[in-house]
């Protein structure tokens, strides 16, 4: 997921008129593989000094405040700030790059939920275990799983994000809690001669985030704890199926295969769109966008399930050393000065960044500041993760590519899933 983010609330979320992501979400060319650097991971655990800080655009100034904070109290062992572009794949390009030409100067790298693994495989992040461990506590432990590969903690988590429900409360006082009682809502968005559900259906990243949502909630998996495809299996094709049915039968429009997060924002805040999939940064828009038509007439809720709130899709940025710095034990030092409480409270007043620490979603000030807290909450405790791979960026083209495939009808459900697994146990078999 690309983030752009703007200074009131906008969590990490895939705007694609941002150059985005929900990611979100992320992408990157590339794909998995070894990498032995077993030696570079034990050397420099003592070393202290410089560091660099990498991550992508700081468009809402929460960077470098924090950094002026650490190195006014850490002058001998400053950071300077890299700052990428705000697009996922240039960022992801640019730290393999510098990953495989062993450069020194990235020390700590802001690492997207779904490259972890693959940047674990390949060799080139430290271990944060023994020496180099460090504190998870307080941590939702979804975002925990986000930075673990292997039952190895690679990254630690940052910032998460999770997709929540918008819905007309003056139409649909009670919000739905099941899949099955939102579609049998929109006979009501019929009578009003409005759509009813969207989420993200273009053929990108966001089409892999709601089809992976919509398997993971009925109990399907896309990868299994193994590394190998799962997916084509009678709960994945409830899943997908669901969606499917509600594109043949109009509960999804048929532009909704054209939309990406702004698409569905925009045709919701027009009055046009009784539910809606998206993540929390839409909630401030959709309160103060001067365009609105449903600034007091909106709710926000847990994605629907299968028997209670639905399984979203991870979002979210992690921090990850180097095994190439010099300076191992401050970059551990600054990972933690960066999840700490001050700064992660920071991180959402300044930002609108969701938090990782549990506590924070039940803070008063912050939930006055941000209403979206704990509804969020309960999405990232219901969260699945993407598929945890190497070989990711392929991965995600086998699902986008099949599963769009079934919404337009040029597949079946059946041969869209066994497709995609074919495609999917070619990628990670490389």
């Amino acid at each position: 997921m690309v983030r752009k983010m703007s200074k009131m609330y906008l969590p990490l979320a895939a705007i694609a008129a941002a150059a985005m992501a929900l990611s979100a979400c992320g992408g990157g060319s590339g794909g998995g593989g070894g990498g032995d650097a077993s030696g570079d991971a034990g050397a420099n655990l003592d070393g202290r000094g410089p560091i660099t800080y990498v991550q992508g655009k700081d468009n809402s100034n929460v960077v470098r405040p924090l950094l002026d904070k650490w190195n006014a109290a850490h002058p001998d062992e400053k950071v300077t700030f890299k700052e990428q572009s705000d697009n996922a794949d240039q960022q992801h390009d640019d730290l393999v790059k510098n990953f495989q030409a062993k450069n020194v100067d990235y020390d700590v790298a802001s690492v997207d939920v779904i490259w972890t693994a693959e940047f674990a495989a390949r060799g080139w992040l430290q271990p944060l275990k023994d020496k180099m461990a460090v504190s998870t506590e307080g941590m939702l432990p979804a975002t925990v799983k986000t930075g673990t590969y292997n039952e190895v903690l690679y990254t630690l988590p940052q910032t998460s994000d999770g997709g929540i429900l918008y819905y007309r409360k003056d139409l649909v006082p009670t919000p739905p809690k099941t899949w099955e009682e939102m579609m049998g809502m929109c006979s009501i968005a019929k009578d009003k001669g409005i759509d009813c559900y969207a989420g993200q259906f273009a053929q990108y990243e966001g089409l892999t985030v709601n089809v992976a949502e919509a398997i993971n909630t009925q109990g399907g998996e896309i990868i299994g704890k193994d590394g190998k495809p799962t997916v084509n299996s009678a709960d994945a094709k409830v899943g997908l199926g669901n969606l499917v049915t509600a594109y043949k039968n109009g509960n999804i429009p048929k532009q909704a295969l054209t939309y990406q997060e702004e698409q569905g924002r925009q045709s919701f805040e027009a009055g046009k769109l009784l539910f809606l999939r998206n993540w929390p940064y839409v909630y401030n828009l959709a309160k103060t966008d001067g365009s609105s038509t449903v600034k007091d007439t909106f709710g926000i809720a847990p994605l629907p399930g299968k028997d209670g709130p639905g399984a979203s899709s991870l979002g979210g940025h992690n921090m990850g050393v180097s095994v190439y710095s010099k300076n191992k034990a401050t970059a551990k030092d600054f990972l933690a000065f960066m999840t700490s409480p001050e700064s992660q409270k920071f991180y959402a007043t300044q930002g609108s960044l969701a938090p990782v620490l549990g506590d924070l979603y039940d803070d008063a000030e912050l939930v006055k500041q941000l209403p979206y807290l704990p509804v969020l909450k309960t999405s990232i405790e219901n969260a699945v993760p993407r598929p945890v791979t190497p070989f990711y960026p392929a991965v995600t083209q086998a699902i986008q590519q099949n599963s769009f495939a079934a919404l337009q009808g040029s597949k079946t459900v059946d041969q869209a899933l066994t497709d995609m697994e074919a495609a999917i146990s070619t990628a990670v078999s490389k």
